[in-house]
């Protein structure tokens, strides 16, 4: 399938998108502060769906929201993952030679950008890399790496499927239709959760 039609088919599982939060300003800021423009698929779900948490353990930030802020979770995160040693740690599987930079790098345009996070400690970034296929996906899970050369949509397609798409045997795979949390936009809301549409697995 082609980006587009990844893309389709993660509004296919995940039902209609609401678009609640959507604003081209707050991705335009984004932007400006990355230095960067980010993939036209990843703003199309974060959009739709954001901010909520899917089968309770895959978060979707967004950057218009008060709470939950995509932009503060980036900011935070290059800095949490910028004081690691890196220099001291050897990595089985290294994103800098597909980034094509030398020193580990986050939230930068040549770096590794914050996409969504679980609670699996696990964190899902998007790196521009030097070949042809441009944005691809990196997973940080257990000290290591784990490059997907493809579309945010795609690889957002297969982890709910069920593939294993943050390493080796690291399958998320939750029968029935997709579960949405809603992340409470104050202290005192509760937490509400719904169903996407039967996709019959």
């Amino acid at each position: 399938m082609t980006e587009s039609q990844y893309l389709e088919s993660v509004f296919a599982m995940l039902g209609q998108p609401e678009s609640r939060h959507a604003d081209p300003a707050a991705w335009e800021t984004l932007e400006c502060e990355l230095g960067v423009e980010l993939p036209v698929d990843y703003k199309a779900i974060i959009d739709g769906y954001g901010p909520v948490k899917l089968n309770g353990h895959l978060n979707l930030d967004h950057p218009a929201a008060e709470r939950w802020n995509l932009r503060q979770a980036m900011q935070r995160d290059a800095l949490v993952w910028s004081e690691v040693p890196w220099e001291e740690i050897e990595l089985d599987t290294d994103p800098r030679p597909s980034l094509g930079i030398s020193d580990m790098k986050f939230g930068t345009p040549d770096g590794l950008i914050y996409a969504v996070g679980t609670n699996r400690d696990e964190a899902i970034f998007l790196g521009k890399g030097t070949g042809p296929q441009g944005w691809r996906v990196f997973v940080a899970r257990d000290d290591d790496f784990f490059e997907y050369p493809m579309p945010f949509a795609e690889w957002l397609y297969r982890y709910l499927v069920g593939e294993d798409m943050a390493g080796p045997n690291s399958s998320a795979f939750v029968p029935g239709p997709v579960m949405f949390e809603s992340l409470p936009m104050s202290a005192n809301e509760t937490v509400t959760a719904w169903y996407g549409p039967d996709r019959g697995m």
